[in-house]
C-alpha cells in the first residue's frame, strides 16, 4: 500500500465522516452550497458519478431525488457505511475505487461528475492532472464536473494561529512563499490561480469558483461562537448571494471549481 493510501485509510477510519457535513455550521454550509450549485447544473435524467463519495451524504441525497448515482470510495470504512446507508435504493451503485484509475467507466459515460475529496490527497503534480484527467475522460461533451479544493490560506488561518504559525509556513509554503505539496501534509491546499491553472489548455469551459463554506471554520473555532437557527438560515441566503466574489474565496475551508467539457475537441 502506498503511503498516500496508507495514510487515507488511517485518517478516514478514526473519525465520523458520515456526520461531518451535519454536525457544524461549517459542514451544514458546505453541504447547502454544494448542493445548490448541483441543483444549478444538473439535468434531468442525468447519470452522476461521485468520486470521493465517503458515506454517501451526496450520492444517497441525489439517487433520492431520482437520479441514476455510481459512487467510488477508497476507503473500505466509508463505503462500508455507504452501502448500508443505500440498501433500499435501487438506482445507486457503489464500488472501491481510486480517483487515479477509473478504468472501469468508458469515455463520455456520465453526464455530471462530482471530485469532492480526492484532491485533498493528491500531492505530485502527475498524479494530480491524472486524477483531473480521469474525470474529465468519463464525462460526456457538455457534461459539468465539480472539483473541491482546500484553499491553502484557509489552512493557515485555521490551524496555524496556536503559536505554530512559523511551522504552518514551513509546512506550506517555500522560501517565497510558494505554495507546497507534498505527502505529508495529508491535507494539501492551494492558492485558488493556481489551482484554476491546473486546467490549462484542456478541453473544458470554465464556469466559476465558488466559496462553499465561507469563514465558518475559523468561527466556530472562537468560544463565544453562537448561531442560531434563524441566523443560521440568513447567513445562508447571504453566502449563496456572494460566494462567487473572487475577493472572498481564500477565505473558505472548501472551494468548488466548476466547469463544463467542451462538445468539441480543441485542436
Amino acid at each position: 500500500m502506498s503511503k498516500r493510501l496508507e495514510f487515507v485509510n488511517m485518517f478516514y477510519n478514526k473519525i465520523d465522516e458520515d456526520e461531518r457535513l451535519s454536525r457544524s455550521r461549517q459542514g451544514q454550509m458546505e453541504y447547502i452550497t454544494t448542493m445548490h450549485y448541483i441543483h444549478r447544473f444538473v439535468k434531468p435524467n442525468s447519470k452522476i458519478l461521485e468520486i470521493g463519495a465517503g458515506t454517501g451524504r451526496y450520492s444517497i441525497a441525489l439517487a433520492k431525488e431520482g437520479y441514476d448515482v455510481t459512487a467510488i470510495e477508497l476507503v473500505e470504512h466509508n463505503l462500508d457505511i455507504l452501502k448500508k446507508n443505500s440498501e433500499e435504493l435501487d438506482n445507486i451503485q457503489s464500488f472501491q475505487g481510486d480517483a487515479l484509475n477509473l478504468s472501469r467507466f468508458e469515455d463520455n459515460t456520465f453526464d455530471m461528475t462530482l471530485v469532492f475529496g480526492p484532491l485533498y490527497h493528491l500531492y505530485e503534480e502527475k498524479d494530480v492532472q491524472k486524477g483531473i484527467n480521469e474525470a474529465l475522460r468519463v464525462t460526456k461533451k457538455d457534461g459539468v464536473i465539480l472539483f473541491a479544493f482546500l484553499s491553502v490560506y484557509a489552512i493557515m488561518y485555521n490551524d496555524y494561529f496556536r503559536d505554530n504559525f512559523v511551522m504552518g509556513i514551513k509546512e506550506n509554503f517555500t522560501e517565497n512563499y510558494k505554495v507546497k505539496h507534498f505527502e505529508e501534509q495529508f491535507f494539501t491546499g492551494y492558492d485558488i490561480v493556481e489551482f484554476e491553472q491546473l486546467f490549462k489548455g484542456k478541453d473544458v469551459e470554465h464556469i466559476t469558483t465558488v466559496a462553499a463554506d465561507s469563514v465558518l471554520e475559523l468561527a466556530e473555532g472562537r468560544s463565544d461562537f453562537g448561531m442560531a437557527d434563524a441566523d443560521f438560515e440568513a447567513f445562508a441566503r447571504y453566502h449563496l448571494a456572494i460566494c462567487e466574489k473572487r475577493e472572498l474565496l481564500a477565505c473558505s475551508s472548501h472551494v468548488l471549481y466548476i466547469c463544463r467539457k467542451n462538445r468539441v475537441e480543441r485542436k
